[in-house]
């Protein structure tokens, strides 16, 4: 059984997520402060986390940072506060997913069972039907036919086949693929996508008047089929 360690000092919303989370087929622990969650998992490593931001003792983004010190355990960052989600992406602590309260808990449980097996499959190819991404040798095929992609490349057309359709800002994919990079200009990724765009359209070769990487005016880009293919 898979073991969820939910890190909430909300008494009532632990213990509500709790109850769906086991009625999913979850074992759960329950932690009301960080120091006491922390110190349970040198002691015991759960399937995942599901980590509070601002719970007492110790912050949840202190834990997450000592956390990915010594494991890659899948973690679920919880906020009430929004404009903090930006700082918890930014940052890079290594938070898997986040939450915003108030949420539902089916919606987290649905989070936590998505997040898991996303990471069960990490060591094989995952294949969406066009292309085909084998995580572990961080390479991409399009019908037996591989892409020579760069590194940066590989996480940036990773992550848009992952989320077909789904708008992302500049500094969100520059967050993605350099979360450390504080003082590069976000439009190193135009020259990125470029690029990107012209190693799927010479290995697909289909008409060139379709982008498969769009630009959303005034707000970043996103990954599309064409209608035909």
């Amino acid at each position: 059984m898979r073991h969820i360690f939910l890190v909430e000092d909300e008494v009532e919303l632990a213990s509500l997520v709790k109850d769906y989370l086991e009625a999913a087929g979850f074992e759960v622990s329950v932690f009301h402060d960080g120091q006491e969650a922390y110190q349970s998992f040198l002691q015991r490593k759960p399937s995942l986390m599901i980590l509070d931001l601002m719970v007492p003792k110790m912050d949840g983004l202190t834990i997450c940072r000592k956390v990915r010190e010594q494991s890659d355990l899948p973690i679920i960052m919880v906020t009430a506060r929004t404009e903090e989600i930006d700082r918890v992406l930014g940052l890079n602590m290594g938070a898997d997913d986040y939450v915003c309260k108030p949420f539902s808990p089916k919606e987290l449980v649905a989070r936590v069972q998505a997040v898991l097996r996303r990471l069960a499959r990490k060591d094989e190819p995952e294949d969406n039907g066009l292309f085909t991404i084998d995580a572990s040798q961080q390479r991409i095929w399009y019908k037996q036919k591989a892409l020579n992609l760069t590194p940066t490349e590989f996480r940036l057309f990773e992550l848009f086949l992952e989320h077909l359709g789904q708008v992302y800002s500049r500094s969100q994919l520059l967050d993605h693929i350099n979360p450390d990079s504080f003082d590069v200009a976000d439009r190193v990724i135009d020259s990125h996508i470029k690029n990107l765009r012209r190693k799927i359209t010479d290995v697909t070769q289909v008409d060139t008047q379709h982008e498969w990487i769009q630009a959303v005016y005034g707000v970043g880009y996103r990954f599309e089929y064409p209608e035909k293919m």
